[in-house]
């Protein structure tokens, strides 16, 4: 049992039982998009992130047929009144929450947030097949959000203060340059983020705006992209320092670093042993000239996914890019064959497997 953090308002944060559990001092505006008690409520007493996985590296777990029942024996377990209560469920460890907070003159905005989208980060418009009514799937990679805002607000408002929250969470995404787990685009989120926003009924401070022009909505994005990105770094090490390799960002584009040595076999007759080839790779993968030439042409083949650029400019860009690398490491310089997306993919792993074979023909 742990007193996490008390806020403004004298509200509590409590961390016991897997689970972050707010307990209001008094009346509360909530809204939250939870499938258990959302939506918007003037009465509740308290708010919660629960872990719901077994243990560590396990399925999570279930304590009833439906995931509402299932949540209300969760708060009843917590010792909270289930119809006065909205929670959320996830598969992150309630250990690596991260806390952001900031204010202006009266006004004080802080964000609780745990998360992970390694596995089920995605792109708003992926392909999709959830349309019945179906068991609630094992949360995994979830990021939830309590936001908590002192001050009092119509309901217009705090629902506009959800979309602010939730374009901050995006921003945060995209500043890490994660790639969806479904498609080929950057993700926005994972397919099962929550958040609770909490506003203090009982404040003299009166706001009626949330949205980008708003010193409110200045304060929500501020502390969310802070803690989103502090909290996927402490569930999931997505951090600039692990972004910083080829593969990382093309991960989305489905290219691996198996194929660079399956090309390697089919171009050279005598090879050194895979993992002398993978440590090589691994190297090249992360070094600074090959990474920051790589992102640049990611970033053009977006560019032409996107519809931004033509497929004759993002060619002629590529190739100079192409060029760049194969003087940088003294080999033949690559042309891209076909002006498809594969095409341009297949010029990029050429060019590699190439660099990697010169590499290893010095041990040979």
């Amino acid at each position: 049992m742990e007193k996490l953090l008390t806020l403004s308002n004298g509200d509590v944060v409590y961390h016991y039982q897997k689970s972050l559990v707010t307990l209001f001092k008094g009346k509360r505006k909530v809204l939250s998009t939870s499938i258990y008690n959302g939506g918007y409520h003037e009465d509740f007493k308290a708010i919660y992130n629960y872990d719901c996985k077994k243990g560590p590296g396990m399925g999570c777990e279930m304590l009833a047929e439906s995931y509402v029942e299932h949540m209300r024996l969760v708060t009843e377990r917590l010792g909270l009144e289930p119809d006065f209560t909205s929670g959320m469920g996830t598969a992150a460890d309630m250990e690596n929450v991260a806390i952001a907070s900031l204010s202006y003159k009266e006004l004080v905005v802080t964000a609780v947030v745990t998360g992970g989208i390694e596995t089920n980060g995605g792109r708003a418009g992926d392909p999709a097949d959830y349309y019945r009514p179906i068991e609630k799937p094992d949360l995994h990679g979830t990021i939830n959000i309590m936001l908590f805002i002192d001050c009092d607000m119509p309901p217009g408002t705090l629902t506009r203060a959800l979309v602010t929250c939730t374009e901050a969470k995006t921003a945060a995404i995209q500043e890490l340059y994660e790639g969806s787990n479904y498609s080929t685009g950057l993700a926005t989120g994972s397919g099962t983020d929550q958040t609770i926003i909490v506003a203090n009924a009982e404040s003299e401070l009166y706001l009626e705006g949330s949205g980008k022009h708003a010193k409110m909505g200045e304060l929500i994005g501020c502390v969310v992209k802070k803690a989103v990105k502090e909290a996927l770094g402490k569930q999931s090490n997505l951090t600039p320092k692990k972004q910083h390799n080829v593969f990382r960002r093309l991960r989305r584009f489905g290219v691996t670093s198996e194929e660079i040595w399956q090309l390697y076999l089919e171009n050279v007759e005598k090879t050194i042993c895979k993992p002398e080839f993978l440590l090589k790779l691994e190297t090249l993968s992360t070094s600074n000239v090959m990474v920051t030439e790589t992102v640049l042409y990611i970033h053009l083949l977006d560019q032409m996914l996107w519809g931004l650029l033509s497929v004759e400019e993002v060619k002629a860009s590529g190739e100079r890019i192409l060029k760049v690398l194969s003087d940088t490491y003294s080999i033949e310089c690559v042309t891209v064959k076909t002006t498809s997306l594969e095409g341009f993919l297949e010029a990029w792993k050429i060019l590699v497997e190439h660099i990697l074979e010169k590499q290893c023909n010095y041990e040979i």
